[in-house]
């Protein structure tokens, strides 16, 4: 636009000046012919140009002063606009001072005479790495609080001369609009949003069955009276739905309340003393919809899923993006029941008569519950006919002993185990996958292999985590299980009536069973006995079982060093740490782990070993310290009293670090509970 106004302004002047020249060029001629003549007219001339420049310096003048007249009358408008505008303005200079604002910022702050004030002074949030010039001019907002009220600052960075006039710098133009009415309301809405609860016991039949007659309505009315107290501490709407089951519902604001209680309910029902044998414990599951009740109750059952899925005694908390945790940490009670190892098998075989490969996989650097539990149902697919493979990327030494003996004596199960690469050159849509002892998709020893199949089998006794693999047609998960070699042969024994193991298959189960075990020492119940009577009568000898788990000379010096690293940290708890260069470091982290056990007052054990670019962490306790709490503090997870973790891109003495905080944290909750 101003080019434009330019170039017509040139061409006014040339159009004003033309007759000069013209009058300068006929003149000229007139000179030629007659010289008197001509110099009369250039005499002319020189007063026509004479008074044509005056005219013109004349009118440059006139029309300065016009538009300087406009240009004041504006300034004095703007200036009126900006001074007395409805919104609080201010400006700040690069040192925090306020240089300006006008009487609504005035108004807003309060005070008389806030002018050279440091804005830091009156606004307690106020921070200049709040207003960064990088952003986008429609995101450059913040939030503040003065005076009781929330406002939402809107800012803008300009150009400005200093004091003397030399050096430019940038001043802070800030927009001051009061939002408490909508943050209220934001408040409101959240503390009124719906939540739904369920609550579910988790060993009623036990606890009740456990309790004389006499006691067993008093028991119950205990237990009722607790729940319905704690709904009616938070306003809650409570309906017992069927036998030790109850929905809860109650509003948002609620949920801090009961998060810095540590949800104290699990503590206050495990208390109930009415002559039962057993402690009562319970399991929530609480979602958060976001104003959708539909959707908080599909949450709330996700939560409880979960809840159980980690052994129950815990609260579970579910929104759109999170997953929280709370309790926890005692041991879990065995609750299974035959009828439901009986279904399992059913439905299993089932989904194996449907397809016709089945592709087993565990965890990656399967152990030997993982690749016994491989196996067991490798001879279930078997006996329907059907095409088993067993997926593996290596042979690692904790298996390394039953995979020669395999090699060696069974030639038809030693065919079924292929490599990764064979698996997805084989697999199909359409195929069956049997995932054993992981439930974590980014952990098990082929991910692309899920993302193929679509019918995917989980038989697992870890304690859920909150990654788990999408949309199993069957899920068996079992956390009050020794082992994920006992749930196999649970089902086995119901699988079908004419299933015979061999010698080797039924070693390779109960070596799964004991190593989680630890030679039936730990998470041992009546069931394991069962399962490893089972496998004892199928053929496996304990002698050649015991012989599997025999280690090399070069990895009991591993232990040896690692065990003379050992420290002990908060009075109870042994940590060992080293460089191991060899492919056994896993395998010597796990057994160093349970050797550290033995130490006198000793509760739990870490042994943190760097290997391959990654830090493997083993973690083991006796029941008192929940390693897998603290350890899925760090990204890993398993059992209350054997855990591990990796970690990667981090130094083992910054892992060290990591490791003593979470356990840190970990006695720091304890104690606040």
């Amino acid at each position: 636009m101003k080019t434009k106004k330019s170039r017509a302004k040139r061409l006014l002047e040339l159009s004003d000046s033309a007759y000069l020249w013209i009058i300068a060029f006929f003149t000229l001629i007139i000179m030629a012919y007659n010289f008197l003549v001509g110099a009369i007219g250039a005499i002319l001339l020189a007063v026509l140009i004479y008074y044509h420049v005056k005219a013109n310096n004349y009118r440059r003048r006139a029309i300065a002063k016009y538009i300087e007249g406009l240009s004041n009358e504006f300034d004095y408008v703007t200036q009126d606009a900006v001074f007395n505008l409805p919104v609080p303005l201010a400006l700040i200079r690069s040192d925090g001072k306020i240089s300006w604002y006008n009487p609504k910022f005035q108004e807003m702050i309060g005070s008389a005479d806030i002018l050279g004030m440091k804005l830091g002074g009156i606004v307690d949030e106020f921070d200049f790495g709040k207003f960064s010039d990088e952003k986008e001019q429609e995101d450059r907002m913040t939030r503040l609080h003065c005076n009781g009220k929330v406002y939402k600052v809107y800012y803008n960075w300009i150009a400005a001369e200093e004091d003397d006039g030399d050096d430019e710098s940038k001043v802070l133009m800030t927009y001051w609009i009061d939002a408490t009415e909508y943050e209220n309301m934001v408040f409101q809405y959240e503390d009124e949003k719906t939540n739904i609860g369920i609550i579910q016991i988790d060993n009623y039949d036990d606890v009740i069955n456990g309790t004389d007659e006499l006691h067993r309505p008093l028991l119950v009315a205990k237990i009722e009276q607790s729940i319905k107290e704690f709904g009616t501490e938070i306003e809650a709407a409570v309906r017992r739905y069927d036998k030790g089951k109850y929905l809860i519902v109650f509003e948002n604001r609620y949920l801090s309340i009961l998060e810095e209680r540590k949800f104290d309910i699990i503590d206050i029902i495990r208390e109930i003393d009415e002559g039962n044998e057993l402690p009562v414990t319970i399991s929530m599951g609480i979602g958060i919809g976001n104003g959708a009740s539909s959707q908080a109750f599909e949450y709330a059952k996700a939560a409880i899923d979960i809840c159980l899925g980690r052994g129950g005694d815990q609260v579970v908390i579910k929104d759109k993006e999170r997953l929280s945790f709370y309790g926890g940490k005692t041991k879990t009670l065995e609750k299974r029941t035959r009828v439901k190892a009986r279904v399992i098998a059913h439905a299993l075989k089932q989904l194996v008569d449907q397809s016709e490969e089945v592709f087993i996989m565990g965890h990656k650097i399967p152990d030997m519950d993982c690749f016994g539990a491989a196996i067991g149902i490798y001879r279930a697919v078997m006996a329907t006919g059907r095409k088993p493979y067993i997926v593996i990327d290596g042979i690692n030494p904790a298996i390394e002993n039953i995979y020669k003996q395999i090699k060696e004596e069974s030639p038809e199960l030693f065919k079924a185990i292929i490599t990764p690469e064979e698996a997805i050159y084989r697999a199909k849509k359409e195929s069956l996958c049997v995932i054993v002892d992981i439930h974590r998709p980014s952990r098990v020893e082929v991910p692309e292999l899920l993302d193929i199949i679509d019918r995917r089998v989980v038989i697992d006794h870890h304690r859920r985590t909150s990654e788990f693999v999408d949309d199993p047609i069957l899920l068996y998960l079992e956390p009050y299980a020794s082992s994920t070699c006992e749930l196999v042969t649970e089902i086995l024994v119901y699988f079908e009536e004419k299933i015979k193991l061999d010698k080797i298959e039924a070693e390779a189960l109960l070596s799964g069973v004991i190593v989680d075990t630890k030679y039936f020492t730990f998470n041992t119940g009546v069931r394991t006995f069962e399962a490893a009577s089972y496998l004892r009568r199928a053929g496996a000898d304990t002698t050649d079982v015991r012989q599997l788990f025999q280690d090399s000379i070069d990895t009991v010096k591993l232990k040896a060093q690692l065990t003379q690293n050992a420290e002990i940290i908060l009075d109870k708890i042994a940590m060992a740490a080293a460089v191991l260069d060899s492919k056994n470091a896993v395998l010597v982290a796990a057994q160093t782990a349970d050797d550290l056990l033995k130490i006198k007052g000793i509760g739990a054990s870490f042994v943190l070993v760097h290997y391959d670019e990654t830090i493997y962490i083993s973690g083991r306790s006796y029941g008192d310290i929940n390693v897998q709490l603290i350890l899925e503090k760090l990204g890993g997870g398993g059992h209350l009293t054997v855990a591990g973790a990796q970690l990667k891109e981090v130094s083992l003495e910054e892992a060290q670090e990591l490791l003593i905080d979470a356990v840190q944290k970990y006695i720091r909750e304890g104690e606040e509970d």
